[in-house]
């Protein structure tokens, strides 16, 4: 499988909510897959709520835009040249309020010159400690983006990026 292998259509729970927003929260995942391919920190926070809180893969938490942006382009810029990048693929939506929906999203490594995943690696193994030892920059990550409607536009309101390290989810692939 490559990185331009096309996305599945995500799994709808919750109150009953239009295609046009379920369209939109797909757009917008793949908006923030683009910045972040780019290493564009405007346009990745463009997605955000003044008031958004953000918790990274390393467990750093940021509160508010301006904290988040601080942190943002410092971190982003420099990923340009990093030979590896990501997908991003929504899993699930649950649609809180039609207003509110969280979103769980599949992050996955990619090198940045052929689109080959390298979370494959871990699919199959039995124990993948040593594999992901030698190899952080394969362990995939699972965001979960709880995203608010205002005025029509979904923006990011509060977030968490998880690292993948149950080893039943990373070896299943």
């Amino acid at each position: 499988m490559s990185a331009t292998t096309p996305a599945a259509t995500p799994t709808v729970i919750g109150v009953p909510a239009p295609q046009e927003d379920i369209d939109a929260i797909v757009a917008f995942v793949a908006a923030v897959q683009d910045a972040q391919r780019r290493a564009h920190p405007e346009a990745f926070l463009s997605g955000f709520r003044e008031d958004a809180i953000w918790t990274t893969a390393h467990g750093k938490r940021l509160t508010g835009l301006p904290e988040i942006g601080a942190f943002t382009r410092k971190v982003l810029p420099p990923q340009a040249n990093s030979p590896v990048t990501a997908t991003y693929t929504v899993d699930l939506i649950l649609f809180v309020r039609p207003d509110i929906a969280a979103v769980k999203i599949r992050q996955r490594p990619v090198t940045r010159d052929g689109g080959r995943f390298l979370d494959e690696i871990f699919h199959g193994q039995e124990d993948p400690a040593e594999l992901m030892a030698a190899h952080p920059e394969a362990v995939p990550g699972t965001p979960t983006y709880v995203l608010a409607k205002d005025d029509g536009v979904w923006r990011i309101a509060a977030a968490q990026n998880t690292q993948v390290l149950d080893v039943e989810t990373l070896t299943a692939g």
